[in-house]
């Protein structure tokens, strides 16, 4: 899995558009840096950024954040509706993917160090960064905001901050760096306009009078639409779910008489937290992140460098996925890629006008085959999980038994098939590279050979993975036809390769 986490730093700069776009600028050039989204809000005059990054890049995307609006804001100045205490008012660290809150927490402190000692700005570490109780909630630590604690600094030993002086920067003011949970931001309208109503049922499910620990909400009126709304933040969506604060809502609003219109998610959400409603809902058994097509390809697709690299550290993992049945599939891949290029230096060359309609039909093939490997690489991972999510089912009773014996079978029989499939697809990958090596371009007629070994690999390698899967399985009819078919591909597939030789060797 990839690792990441998100950065959403607050600006005291809403109304100078220019002034977030040079901060944003320097902090996109770090790398690895992908810019999620950014509001700007004039009254409250205050600008949110948010951002991913690899973790070890954080710290230097931030600082420069940090260095840039310390730079172009002056607090002095400032006035705006929404509480804050400095140019870059906070700055929390969110773990996202494969990355742990004990990791974001070293984050925290190392960009605080850099802010405090390079910059000269008081920097007070808050939520599970806290180094102390009384800094943990973000308005104890901004309390009195820039010009309390600009007046109270220097003389109040509670005010001390975790890292840089004890004095306010008078132009930059003080920040709050730490480390917080993903918010959701969850809002349900209800049918009717009593906010009275509204503001029972957000009593109902808020941690502060009595309802779940980590959800705060309110009850507001919306005119426009002449009903009523529920306003939530869910601080702590594996603690509380989407699911369980909805279906609470529901069963209170029926109290009063009222139903549930719709709901919606203000600004973006993790992707779990909606798997975790469609689990819920749809009563999914042994359901799991791996079986999202578009979260396998994420993980392991992609052309980018980063994505590649990506890649090679989920195989050297300690985890069975991505393994040998992806990365044979990767082989056939990278082949019909190389193909593909061996046709495009080709096609258009007067040299090879003969041939060129007949190329143009070869990279057709040959890029749809990348594309269909490429789905296997992912294809390749699901199906292992599907069988370890088979072998944990529950198996406390006969029906249960059977019921696994069952999952578990055709989960095997699923987890062979994939790599069979890798396999026919590659045998494609190998007729196309002959006809590369043999009508294509003789200046690329060494990639068309590598193309071929790339093929070859990915058979060789998606036939051990058919080969693993049936091994002592009980099903004889399946195992002798997997058995057939791999033979009749790995026979096919020798003759290719060296016909396939003897053409490239040939012309080099």
């Amino acid at each position: 899995m990839i690792r990441l986490v998100e950065c959403v730093p607050n600006f005291s700069e809403g109304r100078r558009k220019e002034v977030i776009d040079a901060i944003i600028n320097e902090i996109t050039s770090a790398p690895t840096v992908v810019l999620l989204d950014r509001e700007m809000d004039a009254d409250h005059n205050r600008a949110v950024v948010t951002f991913v990054c690899q973790p070890e890049h954080a710290v230097e995307a931030c600082f420069r954040g940090y260095k840039k609006a310390a730079q172009l804001i002056d607090m002095q100045n400032h006035q705006g509706e929404h509480p804050r205490m400095g140019a870059t008012d906070v700055c929390p660290f969110i773990p996202i993917s494969d990355f742990s809150e004990a990791e974001a927490k070293e984050l925290a402190h190392q960009l605080g160090k850099r802010v405090g000692d390079e910059l000269e700005i008081p920097v007070y570490l808050y939520e599970s960064a806290a180094t102390r109780p009384g800094r943990e909630n973000l308005a104890d630590v901004r309390k009195g905001e820039y010009e309390g604690i600009r007046d109270t600094l220097e003389t109040d030993p509670d005010r001390k901050p975790d890292y840089g002086p004890a004095r306010m920067n008078l132009k930059a003011g003080a920040t709050a760096i730490g480390v917080r949970f993903p918010l959701v931001a969850f809002n349900v309208y209800l049918s009717t306009n009593r906010v009275s109503i509204a503001k029972k049922i957000a009593n109902a499910v808020r941690f502060a009078r009595g309802g779940y620990r980590f959800v705060k909400a309110m009850g507001f009126s919306i005119a426009e639409r002449n009903l009523t709304q529920v306003s939530m933040n869910l601080v702590r969506y594996t603690k509380t779910p989407i699911f369980r604060v909805f279906e609470s809502i529901k069963s209170e609003a029926t109290r009063y008489g009222v139903s549930v219109l719709s709901s919606e998610i203000i600004g973006l959400v993790p992707q779990q937290a909606l798997i975790d409603v469609a689990d819920f809902y749809l009563q999914l058994e042994n359901f799991s992140a791996g079986q999202v097509l578009e979260e396998k390809l994420r993980r392991m697709g992609g052309s980018s460098a980063s994505s590649t690299d990506d890649f090679y550290n989920e195989v050297a993992a300690k985890t069975p996925t991505p393994g040998g049945g992806s990365v044979a599939a990767a082989a056939g891949t990278m082949g019909a890629a190389l193909s593909s290029m061996v046709c495009r230096l080709t096609i258009g060359k007067k040299k090879y006008k003969d041939v060129a309609e007949e190329l143009k039909g070869v990279l057709e093939d040959s890029e749809r085959l990348r594309d269909e490997l490429k789905e296997m690489i992912a294809k390749d991972g699901a199906a292992f999980d599907r069988l370890v999510a088979a072998r944990k089912m529950a198996k406390d009773t006969e029906a249960e038994i059977a019921k696994r014996n069952e999952a578990i079978l055709e989960a095997t029989r699923g987890a062979a098939r994939t790599p069979l499939d890798t396999a026919g697809l590659a045998l494609r990958v190998m007729d196309v590279s002959r006809a590369v090596a043999e009508k294509g371009n003789v200046n690329s007629v060494s990639d068309a050979g590598v193309a071929a070994l790339m093929a070859k690999a990915a058979i060789d390698g998606a036939i051990y993975n058919v080969k693993i899967n049936i091994s002592g399985f009980e099903d004889t009819a399946f195992v002798d036809e997997m058995q057939t078919k791999t033979k009749e591909i790995q026979e096919k597939s020798d003759r290719l390769a060296d016909e396939i030789k003897n053409i490239v060797e040939s012309k080099l």
